[in-house]
C-alpha cells in the first residue's frame, strides 16, 4: 500500500516537536477546522508528516510517522465529530526550513501550506516532501 504525506501544523509554545521526542508519541488532537478534520479521517498507518511550527516560528523542523489511524477527539465546548490521530516521531530535521525559504522554491509553489496557511492539517505530495527534507539536511 502507498505511503501519503502530510503536513501538521503546532504551535511550539503548546505542543513542539522537541516535545514530541521528548513523549515518544502523541495523540494528534485539537484541530477544529472540517477540511483539517476530513485529511486527519483518511490519514493512515505508517504515512509521514512534516511537522511545522506555527506563529512566530514558521517553519519545518521534524518529521513524525502517524501509529493510529484517526479516532475521536470529544470536545464538550465545540460540538462536532472531531478526530485525532497519534503520531511518534522519527527525526528532526538537521536544520529547520523556515517558510520564506519555502515560499522561495519555485518547485514547491503548489504547497498547500502557501496556499492555505491557515490548515492545520494538509496533504502534501511525496516530491514536496523529499524536497523539504532535502532543505532540512543542506539548506544551500
Amino acid at each position: 500500500m502507498a505511503k501519503s504525506f502530510w503536513l501538521v501544523k503546532s504551535e511550539p509554545d503548546k505542543y513542539s516537536f522537541s516535545q514530541l521526542v521528548r513523549d515518544g508519541s502523541t495523540n494528534w488532537n485539537g484541530v477544529r477546522n472540517f477540511q483539517a478534520r476530513n485529511y486527519l479521517r483518511v490519514m493512515k498507518k505508517g504515512d509521514l508528516v512534516l511537522v511545522y511550527h506555527s506563529g512566530e516560528a514558521r517553519e519545518v523542523v521534524g518529521v513524525a510517522r502517524v501509529t493510529k489511524e484517526a479516532y475521536p477527539d470529544l470536545d464538550p465546548k465545540k460540538k462536532g465529530e472531531w478526530l485525532q490521530v497519534d503520531l511518534e516521531p522519527i527525526e528532526a530535521l538537521k536544520t529547520s526550513v523556515p517558510l520564506a525559504v519555502l515560499k522561495s522554491k519555485s518547485k514547491l509553489a503548489s504547497l498547500p501550506l502557501i496556499k492555505q496557511s491557515r490548515l492545520s492539517c494538509m496533504p502534501i505530495t511525496s516530491e514536496h516532501f523529499e524536497q523539504i527534507i532535502a532543505l532540512g539536511k543542506n539548506p544551500s
